[in-house]
């Protein structure tokens, strides 16, 4: 996850660079001041990157080391089992079609429909975290 933390630092700098150089560009060659959109969207970036990338270097310092993370790591120390993925879930689908409800009852601002995707989204959400859960062993 090192790798990881480190891309997300890179972004994380040049995102709050680029804001500054945006910040004073706009404010110099626009005769209205700094144009307060891009800025704060640059802003905004930078702190999500760095959210992000300190998350990856908290959970770095809590795991043991992969071998993407290793200097002398070998090819074959990656190979063997990731993990489970489902083969054919048809929750996704669900999933994105109550969160483009979502976004159609955003956009037209209607409450009842958002309401309406809301309770669709929880759902979905549960039948894809529960799919393969088959409650406690009988044995």
């Amino acid at each position: 996850m090192k790798v990881e933390a480190r891309i997300f630092d890179i972004v994380t700098v040049f995102a709050f660079f680029i804001a500054i150089v945006y910040g004073v560009t706009t404010y110099y060659w626009s005769g209205f001041g700094v144009e307060p959109v891009g800025l704060v969207a640059l802003i905004l970036t930078g702190g999500l990157s760095l959210l992000a990338g300190s998350y990856m270097r908290f959970i770095s310092r809590r795991i043991d080391a992969r071998p993407e993370d290793r200097e002398d790591a070998e090819i074959s120390d990656g190979a063997g089992e990731l993990g489970f993925f489902s083969p054919g879930s048809y929750w996704p689908i669900a999933m994105a079609g109550a969160a483009a409800t979502a976004g159609l009852a955003l956009a037209f601002f209607h409450i009842w429909l958002l309401v309406i995707a809301i309770v669709l989204i929880l759902i979905t959400v549960g039948g894809l975290v529960f799919e393969y859960h088959t409650g406690p062993s009988h044995e």
